[in-house]
Order: C-alpha cells, then sequence, then structure tokens
C-alpha cells in the first residue's frame, strides 16, 4: 500500500486475469472517468519496436467508487484485464531462474506456489495499475495547481540536456519522443543504442528524472513519513529501480557546504531558494523549489544471450536464453510510472495537509 490518507492498494499477475487499483481516500467531487485514466495508460503502453512486443489495449474498468463522471467519496476499484497472455517461455523455464531476476527469491519466499508466469508480481504489468491510479492523483494535484513530470535523461552512456519547464510544450516534447527524452537531438542517439542493443539480443539501462512544479512549502511528515522518504519507497513500487538522488545527490558527498548550500532569497515578496541542490526537500519537507529526483534503472535482467544459471528440478548447472517478450530499456515505459508513483505520494501528503473539507472549494469550485 501506499499512503495514509490517499491510500492505493495495486493487485495481480502479469498473466493472470487482470491487474488493479484500489484507491482509498480520494474526496468527493473530482473528476474521474475511463478517459482520463486512458489517457495516461497510453502513455505507459508499448506502441515501437523500442519497447515488447506485448500488445495490450489497457482498458480500465472502474467498479466502484465513481457516479456519472465523478468520485464519491467511496472507495475506487479500477480493474485492467489482461488479454494478450503468452506464458510459454515462462512455462519453459520455470525451473531455470534468470540471472537477477526475482525468479529463484520468488520462489523462496513464496514456497514455490508463486505464479511465475510474465514475472508474476514482479512484473512491470502491475505499473498500469500504478499509472491508473496516478491518474487520480494527477487529478487531484492539478486543483491545487501542483504538476509532476518524469522523462528519461540517460539511456546507456548517452545523456540528455533537459531544462525542464511546467509547460503544455514540456509535456509534448516529452510524449512526442519514443523513448521518453525532450531533448531531440539525446533522443535519436537514444533510440538508435536502444534498436543496437535489442538486435544484439542485449538490453540497456537508463535514468529517468522527474520534476514536481508548484508543490507547496511543508508537505512530508517527519520523521518518520519524510517527503523524500515516502517517494523513494514509492518509487522502488516500479520494478528495475536500483537508485534514487534528490538534486545535486551524490555529487554532494563530493562539495563543501558552501557550494552545496542553497541561499534564500526575497523574489516578489516570497521567500525562495537562490539555487536547488537540495532537490526542493529540506529536512523531509518541502521546500517551495521544484522537487527534482532522478531514478537509476537497471537493464532489463531477461536478454536473447546465453546466461549462466542452475536447474532447480536437477540442480545441475544450466544455461538460459530469453525469448519471450522484453522491454530492451526499462527506463522508457517506466517514466510514466514513476510520474504516477510520485503523484500518488504527494496527493497523500496534500490530503494530510488540508483534508478533504480543506480541498473541497478547490474541486468543487
Amino acid at each position: 500500500m501506499i499512503g495514509k490518507a490517499f491510500k492505493v492498494s495495486i493487485f495481480g499477475e502479469s498473466h493472470g486475469t487482470c491487474v488493479g487499483a484500489l484507491i482509498e481516500g480520494c474526496p468527493p467531487g473530482l473528476r474521474v472517468d475511463e478517459e482520463l485514466l486512458c489517457a495516461e495508460l497510453r502513455r505507459r503502453r508499448p506502441g515501437s519496436a523500442l519497447t515488447s512486443p506485448r500488445r495490450e489495449e489497457d482498458e480500465p474498468v472502474i467498479m466502484s467508487g465513481v457516479f456519472r463522471g465523478r468520485s464519491t467519496g467511496a472507495p475506487i476499484l479500477i480493474i485492467i484485464y489482461n488479454r494478450d497472455r503468452d506464458s510459454s517461455f515462462y512455462e519453459a523455464i520455470k525451473d531455470t531462474p534468470r540471472p537477477s531476476h526475482a525468479d529463484y527469491v520468488a520462489r523462496v519466499k513464496y514456497w514455490g506456489m508463486n505464479d511465475y508466469r510474465g514475472g508474476g508480481i514482479f512484473s512491470g504489468r502491475l505499473t498500469a495499475a500504478l499509472v491508473a491510479a496516478g491518474a487520480v492523483a494527477k487529478e487531484l494535484l492539478g486543483k491545487h495547481g501542483v504538476r509532476v513530470y518524469s522523462y528519461v535523461v540517460k539511456v546507456g552512456d548517452v545523456e540528455a540536456s533537459v531544462k525542464p519547464r511546467d509547460s503544455p510544450e514540456f509535456r509534448e516534447a516529452i510524449d512526442a519522443s519514443p523513448v521518453k527524452c525532450p531533448d531531440p537531438r539525446a533522443s535519436e542517439l537514444m533510440e538508435g543504442l536502444v534498436r543496437r542493443v535489442s538486435e544484439e539480443g542485449d538490453s540497456v539501462g537508463g535514468v529517468v528524472e522527474t520534476v514536481v512544479f508548484n508543490a507547496p512549502v511543508g508537505l512530508g511528515s517527519p520523521p518518520a513519513d519524510t517527503l523524500d522518504g515516502d517517494i523513494a519507497k514509492a518509487v522502488f513500487a516500479v520494478p528495475g529501480v536500483k537508485g534514487v538522488e534528490f538534486g545535486a545527490g551524490f555529487r554532494m558527498a563530493g562539495m563543501r557546504g558552501s557550494e552545496a548550500n542553497d541561499p534564500l532569497v526575497i523574489h516578489d515578496g516570497e521567500v525562495v531558494t537562490e539555487t536547488n541542490n537540495s532537490g526542493g526537500i529540506n529536512g523531509g519537507l518541502s521546500n517551495g523549489a521544484p522537487i527534482v529526483f532522478r531514478v537509476a534503472f537497471r537493464p532489463t535482467p531477461t536478454i536473447r544471450k546465453p546466461q549462466r544459471t542452475v536447474n532447480l528440478a536437477t540442480m545441475q548447472p544450466a544455461v538460459i536464453e530469453g525469448w519471450g517478450r522484453h522491454d530492451p530499456c526499462i527506463a522508457i515505459r517506466a517514466a510514466p510510472a514513476v510520474e504516477a508513483v510520485t503523484a500518488l505520494v504527494l496527493a497523500d501528503h496534500l490530503l494530510r495537509w488540508y483534508s478533504w473539507e480543506g480541498m473541497r472549494s478547490r474541486i468543487l469550485g
């Protein structure tokens, strides 16, 4: 579960009947309909040679908590059926766990009773549920002028130069890129790299950057529920994440305080930071500056190159080659999922700050 006031639980398996999300604590009166959810799910859905050949339509079904296109205040249940399932690869390798995947640890953890098809609960398929729930959270954030953008800034050794801005044009630039990178030059190079890696039967890692505009000062509940801590925990619900850094991040380890500190200044009668090395968060609380963080994604563990493993049925060495349907670069389709979980955390902390009644005038006008 993500959140305490705006609570989201996801369920389902990659090759099961469906995946879905249960949202509890959503205030009444918020616009929630299938088109709102579909618009976000289209951004995550595969649709090019750079992504998995699995073709799910991702048509969400709202089962409860919505009446005449508006949230009622009751729990919202969203289901997305799995239509395009092919379990043949996973049946063939069920006793030979893929290196660096969750196959082996899941088998031990769940006594061999886990659904191993498509990775089961460890599959990126479940990010569809996160994105659907995130669409509701983003609608709530929009009532407060808070907007979230996630985009790819690095694939392999190709790095983008991005100056994020809060505008429809920036959103369009992200979505127009087949690799979710708003830097056209880098986008083209990334696309070429992913194609080459895929043709070689390999995979490549990447970095997703997220920026949040207009978050009010004071979101977060230290010491346990710090805003950056909650964001980081939620981000790790997205498969393939191996690292998170805020602001200057790990570069701060090589800086002095005089370089890393963000001076406070007055601008238009308000206190603001002159720089943003802290990534918009101090002491676990938002400070009014844009929240900026980056997420490192590992290369997809399933590749077509031969890899050494073991046969758990015979306890003998084995070799495995991936011939199923997989993304050559997880980061590309993970960007909308990172955006979604960030929105979920922010919506939760906004509700803790304002409560339902405090949001009434913003939602209903």
